[in-house]
């Protein structure tokens, strides 16, 4: 049994959150140089703008985008761990000093109705699960809210089958349009019930760009949606051309025999994340 103080946590997600909100990973970097090299035109001009600006961010180490998101948090917590204090308590002392200390833009509220800003962005979204060994896993996601808020839920019939989803996730980015900050990386959850499907498709966009599901026919369709979704010409921020998005992800899980959840979770190009190990 390893015991860990809930100090070191705190110490390491401070660190992690001023390098994700500032450095986008490497495999989301090379598939925007890829999409460069590939468009034309104005796409061409409006992608060569966005890797400015992420290459600026990285050197001056200064948010890549203002919306400094919802703190959002996946732990797995290894079953021979002890934790010494409380993990809740130290991952949201972290956002709050890093927030402030690095001066990152605040932007959640205390209700939903009422509005009023924590200052702190403070509480973040944990979500926490076991797994075997003595080790913590965490993995930090600001999530900006342009794209959050073009995500959606269907609870299609079994009846709708893979055309049903298809049909809905491409729907769903075609909606959504150059709000979202195209391009964008797609999150799929499919199964399980209302609120698993829609935690499976954030959690999908987790997955490096072009990791392949390693389920054949998930991977296979990964693929048709990513050229269906492709072939809509949105283009780099809606001025139209080949990549609307980077990549589709999903993730599965069983599900009632009267049921077939799909939830679409898209997030823009500054898909940020870090992973820490403890």
């Amino acid at each position: 049994m390893r015991i860990v103080p809930a100090e070191i946590i705190e110490q390491k997600v401070y660190e992690a959150i001023n390098q994700a909100v500032c450095i986008l990973p490497d495999d989301v970097k090379d598939s925007l140089h890829k999409a460069y090299a590939s468009e034309e035109g104005i796409a061409k001009y409006t992608l060569e703008n966005l890797i400015k600006n992420i290459d600026l961010a990285q050197q001056k180490m200064r948010p890549v985008c203002q919306d400094t998101g919802a703190a959002v948090f996946f732990v797995e917590i290894g079953e021979d761990v002890f934790i010494e204090g409380s993990l809740k308590d130290a991952i949201n002392r972290a956002v709050s000093r890093a927030y402030t200390d690095f001066y990152l833009r605040k932007s959640m509220v205390k209700s939903p109705i009422e509005r009023e800003n924590t200052l702190d962005n403070t509480p973040a979204i944990i979500h926490i699960d076991m797994a075997k060994g003595d080790k913590i896993t965490i993995h930090f996601m600001p999530k900006g809210f342009g794209s959050e808020n073009k995500s959606t839920i269907c609870m299609l019939t079994p009846a709708d089958g893979i055309e049903g989803i298809e049909k809905f996730v491409v729907e769903t980015v075609k909606k959504a349009g150059s709000d979202p900050c195209p391009p964008i990386l797609v999150g799929v959850g499919i199964g399980g019930t209302f609120e698993l499907a829609a935690l499976l498709s954030k959690k999908a966009l987790l997955r490096k760009v072009g990791q392949r599901h390693p389920r054949k026919y998930i991977a296979e369709l990964e693929e048709r949606l990513l050229e269906k979704i492709n072939s809509l010409g949105i283009g780099p921020e809606g001025f139209g051309g080949k990549t609307t998005a980077l990549d589709v992800f999903i993730e599965e899980f069983p599900t009632h025999i009267a049921g077939l959840p799909v939830a679409v979770n898209i997030c823009c190009h500054v898909a940020r994340h870090v992973k820490i190990e403890i």
